[in-house]
């Protein structure tokens, strides 16, 4: 299934990468990329988890940070955090898509 995903350094997991439209791969392909697909969708809420408890951790850093460069760099470092968890929501909301097409 390699051939269909690409792996996103930002999110860090594998997103679809269809060479072509979905509906033009046999069935058993569209149903394998549906299976493989499931997994990796699986696998964002830990993802998610894990960039939460890094924002957490920033944040416990920056109310005790009088540093004002130091603060607005720890601001930035989250707020890319929270930009990745909202591309990563968007993904995980996209099963409906892919699934609606492998079954169409």
């Amino acid at each position: 299934m390699r051939e269909f995903f690409s792996f996103d350094e930002r999110l860090g997991i594998q997103i679809p990468d269809f060479p072509m439209e979905l509906a033009e791969y046999t069935l058993e392909i569209q149903q394998d990329i549906l299976l493989y697909w499931e997994q990796v969708r699986g696998s964002i809420p830990d993802r998610i988890s894990d960039l939460e408890h890094q924002i957490n951790q920033k944040q416990a850093l920056l109310s005790n940070e009088s540093n004002f460069p130091l603060s607005c760099k720890l601001n930035t470092e989250i707020a890319e955090l929270a930009s990745i968890i909202n591309d990563l929501w968007l993904w995980y909301r996209t099963n409906e898509v892919v699934s609606t097409k492998v079954h169409q």
